[in-house]
């Protein structure tokens, strides 16, 4: 797990998010377009790389087990231990790392007091402050990861925090969270990079190529040809077969003016981050 201090986010209109989902699957707004809604999962959509949030967990009362150097010991207020994971034993508490610790700078969750003021037996609240952060990767376990731990995640979603980019070098960067846990995560969704495409969509470009899209920033042509990004307007080919006319007309409006260097400018205009390198 990683975390961060609040950062300034800009006034930015949003969607809640549910707090209470299954796996990565989120409620999609209630005012989307009808044809939006009922395209994917039945009116729900998963969260995916570069999605820009503001992650939080409501902070709640706890007490401190003990402390050690650079760090406070409390039970975690929110799981279980599992009594069936085999060659797991989790003892029910999680290590908080001071502020001079490694560690505090990945970890989101905090507590009030702070970890470097508490004592054994200290009674304190710990959650995660309102923090904007970009989505990096979403990774899905079947059958769910046994860890000691209940509820066993199906599924981890891995953010940065704004101003943070993916450094493929650093194995421990990103904050890592089970959005079904038993946290009570609450989720924001202030921006998400070619919203009007799903993952697997193929389309053709201005110049006649065709394109998989997997993700904001990992396009894939099919001639294997430069450059690496579509030019807009594009044109639906493809979403889990023939796409609709509705589902063809929506991509045909987001991209009759714009391009992709445009997109990238309002995802880094939220982030203050640069794309991964291996996808832009």
């Amino acid at each position: 797990m990683t975390g961060q201090t609040p950062r300034t986010m800009a006034p930015l209109l949003s969607v809640m998010i549910a707090p209470n989902f299954k796996e990565d699957v989120v409620d999609r707004p209630t005012d989307a377009p009808e044809a939006d809604r009922r395209d994917a999962d039945g009116g729900r959509v998963r969260i995916r790389p570069g999605d820009v949030l503001v992650l939080e967990c409501p902070f709640s009362e706890t007490t401190v087990t003990g402390v050690t150097r650079g760090f406070a010991h409390v039970r975690w207020p929110w799981r279980e231990m599992d009594p069936l994971a085999k060659g797991f034993r989790w003892d029910g508490d999680f290590a908080l790392p001071t502020a001079a610790s490694h560690g505090w700078e990945t970890l989101y969750f905090r507590s009030e007091p702070t970890a470097g003021a508490l004592k054994t037996g200290d009674a304190c609240l710990v959650g995660i402050p309102p923090t904007q952060v970009h989505v990096v990767a979403v990774h899905h376990f079947d059958p769910p990861l046994v860890t000691g731990m209940l509820p066993r995640p199906a599924c981890y979603v891995e953010v940065l925090p704004q101003g943070e980019s993916h450094d493929p070098d650093l194995e421990e960067q990103a904050f890592t969270f089970d959005p079904a846990g038993g946290e009570p995560m609450r989720l924001e969704l202030l921006f998400r990079p070619y919203a009007f495409l799903e993952p697997g969509d193929e389309v053709t470009d201005r110049d006649g190529r065709a394109w998989r899209f997997d993700a904001a920033w990992a396009w894939h042509p099919f001639d294997d040809g430069q450059p690496s990004t579509p030019a807009w307007p594009l044109a639906l080919l493809s979403r889990n077969g023939k796409p609709t006319p509705e589902q063809a007309a929506a991509v045909a409006r987001a991209t009759a003016a714009g391009n992709h260097a445009e997109e990238l400018g309002r995802w880094t205009e939220h982030t203050l981050a640069k794309p991964p390198t291996d996808r832009q």
